[in-house]
C-alpha cells in the first residue's frame, strides 16, 4: 500500500515543563544528543512514511529553523503554523482540521512531538478496518504509568476501544499519543476552530468505530522536566 502521511503534534505550549519550555518548543528539547521531535521524523523515515506535516503555535519559528524541509531524513516535512494563522494553538482535534489540506489523505498517522518511543512501528498494514474506511481510527495504547495509573480507555477482548469502566473489558490502558485516523473522525469541525480530540474518540466509540492495540515497547510522555531528565539516562 502507498506510504501513509503524518502530522506530527507540537503546537502545546507546555506549560507543566516551564522554565525549560519558557523559551524552547518542548518537541525541540534534546533526548539523547537530538531534538525530541527528531525520534519521531527518524522512526517515520525509516519506516517509509515520505509526507510528514507538523503543527506548531508556540515559539513556531523555531522548528523550520532546526528541522528545515526535512530533506535530511528523506520526508518532505511542511508546517501548519497555528499561530500564525489563528494567534495560538488550535487543540489537538482543531490542529488535525487545519492540517487537513497538507495531509492530502483521508487516512493518516497522529503522534505527539513529546512522547518518545523509538521501537514503534508505523506500519498500517495490519490495520485494515482503518485503512479500509469502516472504522474511524485506531489507537495504540500502553500500561498504565504510575503517573496515571487509572488510564484513559478501556479495551475489549475484539480489539475495540471502550469507556473504561464499560462491561467486557478486558484491560484499561493509556493512550499512547500515536494513532491512524480517517479524516471523518474530525468532520463537523470548522477550520480555525479550538477542539480537543477526546470528544470525538468518544463518538467514534459510541459508534463502535474504533479499534486499539497494546504497545508495550518503550514509551515516555514527556511530560514534566523530571521525566524529561529521567530519560536522559534511558536507552
Amino acid at each position: 500500500m502507498k506510504p501513509l502521511p503524518a502530522l506530527i503534534l507540537a503546537a502545546g505550549r507546555g506549560e507543566r515543563m516551564r522554565p525549560l519550555t519558557d523559551r524552547r518548543p518542548k518537541p525541540l528539547l534534546p533526548v539523547h544528543g537530538k531534538p525530541l521531535i527528531e525520534w519521531q521524523l527518524e522512526a517515520l523515515a525509516r519506516d517509509g512514511v515520505r509526507e510528514v506535516v507538523i503543527n506548531t503555535a508556540w515559539l513556531e519559528e523555531q522548528f523550520p529553523a532546526a528541522l528545515g524541509d526535512g530533506a535530511r531524513w528523506g520526508l518532505r516535512v511542511r508546517y501548519s503554523m497555528e499561530g500564525r494563522d489563528f494567534g495560538g494553538a488550535l487543540e489537538t482535534a482543531g490542529g488535525i482540521v487545519h492540517a487537513l489540506p497538507l495531509l492530502q489523505s483521508d487516512t493518516f498517522w497522529v503522534v505527539a512531538g513529546d512522547a518518545w518511543m523509538p521501537d514503534f512501528r508505523f506500519d498500517a498494514r495490519g490495520v485494515t478496518p482503518v485503512t479500509a474506511g469502516g472504522d474511524l481510527g485506531h489507537l495504540w495504547l500502553v500500561p498504565n504509568p504510575p503517573h496515571h495509573p487509572a488510564g484513559d480507555f478501556g479495551l475489549d477482548a475484539g480489539g475495540r476501544v471502550r469507556p473504561r469502566d464499560a462491561a467486557g473489558v478486558i484491560g484499561r490502558y493509556t493512550y499512547s499519543t500515536v494513532g491512524l485516523f480517517q479524516s471523518a473522525l474530525v468532520q463537523g469541525l470548522r477550520d480555525g476552530e479550538r477542539a480537543a480530540l477526546r470528544p470525538c474518540l468518544e463518538a467514534a466509540i459510541a459508534q463502535g468505530r474504533l479499534g486499539g492495540s497494546v504497545y508495550t515497547g518503550r514509551w515516555v510522555d514527556v511530560g514534566t522536566p523530571q521525566r524529561w531528565e529521567d530519560l536522559q539516562d534511558r536507552r
